[in-house]
């Protein structure tokens, strides 16, 4: 079977779609022209490539904390999709369990966007996730996570860590950041999204500086806390992405097909929930 026949969940994708829901007036990031991915847009790359089922993010983009046409995205998947929020940092139980009960399985946070200082107090919303079983989703570059780990570690909270946490080629294997990353594996609790190598790497496709990053993280965390992801519709690509080349490349990483079911589907399925018997 092609790489690209084989069965995948797509775990970090996101929805524009700004002729139904406008974006927020405050919005200063717009995505326009080919950066618009609508949902059946999404529909017809996820038919090509053999997506079944897709974890929506929430995009700082266009929409900020106005999760409404991702939750419209779920409400008319069938099944299909689940969702990770942009929810206040005050949110109340009440608030994230509505979310939940409309498919919301975490909350995002993105220091790359806010910066750190904005999450400093956070330690209330982690507990009240942990509380609800559901996840904290953390986009981090350079060495951001390291503010993260304590709260990580003292709070049984499930987390999972965006594109490979986006470290810094040039700095190595052993820079803090990524080091934090890596000493979070020994929780149990916490899984890495392999992709958006683009956000992190110095050269072009197929971003050869960040496969020792892969590698490590899939030494540390193993393929049972791994999962893949495409982050279509690509915003703010300094170059040009494409789906395609995104699962080709899963399989030059990882060319034994028992891996990749892991990768492209076992994972995602086991901490999501997503379609028992259908991937």
């Amino acid at each position: 079977m092609s790489v690209f026949q084989e069965p995948k969940i797509d775990c970090h994708a996101h929805v524009f779609d700004p002729a139904r829901f406008p974006y927020g007036k405050d919005i200063d990031y717009k995505p326009s022209g080919q950066e618009i991915g609508t949902p059946p847009q999404f529909d017809t790359v996820m038919k090509t490539y053999g997506v079944s089922h897709a974890l929506l993010v929430q995009p700082n983009s266009g929409y900020g904390s106005d999760n409404s046409c991702m939750l419209d995205t779920i409400a008319r998947g069938n099944g299909r999709f689940k969702g990770v929020a942009i929810v206040a940092l005050d949110a109340d139980l009440a608030a994230l369990r509505a979310l939940k009960a409309q498919g919301i399985v975490g909350a995002a946070f993105n220091p790359t966007f806010h910066g750190s200082d904005y999450y400093k107090r956070s330690a209330a919303l982690i507990g009240k996730l942990a509380e609800l079983d559901m996840f904290l989703q953390i986009q981090s570059e350079h060495d951001q996570l390291s503010m993260f780990v304590p709260w990580i570690e003292a709070t049984p909270v499930r987390v999972l860590i965006d594109h490979c946490g986006r470290p810094t080629p040039d700095a190595g294997l052993r820079q803090p950041g990524f080091q934090a990353l890596l000493r979070l594996a020994g929780t149990g609790r916490v899984s890495v999204k392999l992709s958006g190598y683009w956000k992190f790497s110095n050269m072009p496709y197929p971003f050869e500086d960040t496969w020792p990053f892969v590698r490590a993280i899939v030494d540390a965390f193993t393929l049972d806390h791994c999962m893949w992801a495409s982050d279509w519709p690509f915003l703010r690509a300094p170059r040009r992405q494409d789906y395609g080349p995104l699962v080709e490349l899963a399989g030059v990483l990882f060319p034994d097909p028992a891996q990749r079911r892991k990768l492209f589907c076992d994972t995602a399925r086991r901490l999501f929930g997503f379609g028992d018997g259908h991937v």
